[in-house]
């Protein structure tokens, strides 16, 4: 009788191989000015906020001149702000 697992073992699709694509890390100085100039604040409840910059506010010239080459991967940037502690909960990147 024939194995049925030799044809199943023969027949296997070789394995797809991707190139990761992957961003260098956000730079501290992206946080550091979305928590400084940031105009947008969402409640998330809880003590906690959505903290963005605005399109407007990324045109501003402090603004510009803080992020330099990096303003517009900082306007994909959130961060979630712990407000009773005072503390960055976890930073967010569109992708």
């Amino acid at each position: 009788m024939p194995s049925h697992y030799a044809n199943f073992t023969a027949r296997r699709r070789r394995a797809t191989t991707f190139a990761a694509v992957e961003r260098p890390a956000l730079p501290g100085s992206v946080v550091d000015a979305v928590l400084r100039f940031h105009d947008e604040e969402q409640d998330q409840g809880a003590g906690r906020t959505l903290l963005r910059l605005s399109k407007k506010r990324l045109r501003d010239a402090e603004v510009a001149a803080a992020l330099g080459d990096q303003k517009t991967r900082a306007a994909g940037v959130a961060i979630l702000w712990n407000e009773r502690e005072s503390e960055i909960i976890r930073v967010l990147e569109a992708a």
